[in-house]
Formats: C-alpha cells, sequence, structure tokens
C-alpha cells in the first residue's frame, strides 16, 4: 500500500516513533487571541493515532 503523501507532509514522526503535528486554528484571525495563546500554537503537539489509521496512511514510516 501506498502511502499517503498529503498526510506526511502535515506529520513529523520523532526518532521514538511519535506523531508530532501543528496545532490547528494558527493561520489567520490570531491577532485577536492572547500573546500566550499565539505562543502555544507555535508549539508542535503530539497525536494518538489507532493501528487502523497508522496502517492506512503510515506504511513502513516506523511510528508507534
Amino acid at each position: 500500500m501506498k502511502t499517503n503523501k498529503s498526510y506526511t507532509k502535515r506529520i513529523r514522526v520523532t526518532r521514538n516513533g511519535k506523531l508530532m503535528v501543528r496545532v490547528k486554528g494558527q493561520n489567520h484571525f490570531n491577532a485577536k487571541s492572547s500573546g500566550s495563546q499565539r505562543s502555544a500554537k507555535r508549539r508542535s503537539v503530539s497525536i494518538n493515532l489507532s493501528a487502523k489509521v497508522r496502517a492506512r496512511f503510515l506504511p513502513g514510516s516506523g511510528a508507534k
């Protein structure tokens, strides 16, 4: 099965196999949010995918 490339461009796999993604909602309309909210959106967040979804979108990526 082929890897879904649009999915892999949004996800980064760490050395230990964790999946890191950007925080949602940071593209526009951020001026009205507080500074702490804006700085929190700059960080990456880890996500948990089920084995079924991981096998479908990320085969052979080494993600745990």
